[in-house]
């Protein structure tokens, strides 16, 4: 089994995380990392990536604003994400930040699971299963309370992967939406990319 993969470095980092971040925000990651590998084993990823991701997706969140953006420019993620991001959306600079250190820090780290970590923030338009897995088990891990999660809980294993993704997907851009929140420069190419493959499906089955 890989090094990154073994059970030794995932203790190993499971300390590094606790250390990093408040006991509350440990407890969240530690249900996304125990809810993703429950995810991954039912649509057929990987539980061991989708464990790893889950446990160091959040490893920047500790940082306030001023230290991510500055992190942001430290490792190179604002050529990345653009400077527009780094001003105007520092909360959702976690995801590239941590992939970035974490790719440096321990580059056995397989490129999907570093991959799924950087795009747990935002998500993207060319998401793998694992990153999918991670982007759901964040949202629905069992510390979440908010009025939807039992009703998105409940469709886990009953909707394929894709689908359930879309409605969490759905969920957070509604949400964001209604609080009059700024939105990621993708989320309409995201969105479009989705609805687009949803509406030709509806158009086949009517033909």
């Amino acid at each position: 089994m890989d090094d990154a993969l073994s059970e030794a470095f995932y203790q190993a980092r499971v300390e590094d995380v606790a250390a990093r971040v408040k006991p509350k925000r440990f407890e969240h990651i530690q249900g996304v990392a125990q809810t993703a590998e429950s995810l991954a084993r039912i649509y057929g990823v990987d539980p061991a990536r989708a464990r790893l991701a889950g446990l160091l997706h959040d490893w920047d969140k500790g940082m306030r604003d001023g230290e991510i953006i500055q992190r942001a420019h430290d490792l190179g993620v604002d050529a990345q994400v653009g400077e527009w991001v780094v001003e105007n959306m520092p909360e959702v600079l976690h995801g590239p930040t941590a992939a970035a250190a974490l790719g440096r820090a321990f580059p056995q780290i397989p490129a999907d699971v570093l991959e799924a970590i950087r795009c747990h923030t935002t998500a993207s338009t060319t998401m793998t299963d694992l990153s999918k897995i991670i982007y759901v088990a964040d949202t629905l891990e069992p510390s979440r309370t908010f009025g939807e999660a039992d009703g998105l809980r409940a469709l886990i294993g009953v909707v394929p992967l894709d689908e359930l993704f879309y409605r969490v997907y759905k969920f957070w851009t509604m949400a964001l939406i209604e609080h009059d929140t700024v939105l990621h420069p993708d989320t309409i190419k995201i969105w479009n990319t989705i609805a687009k493959g949803k509406s030709r499906a509806k158009k086949e089955k009517y033909a």
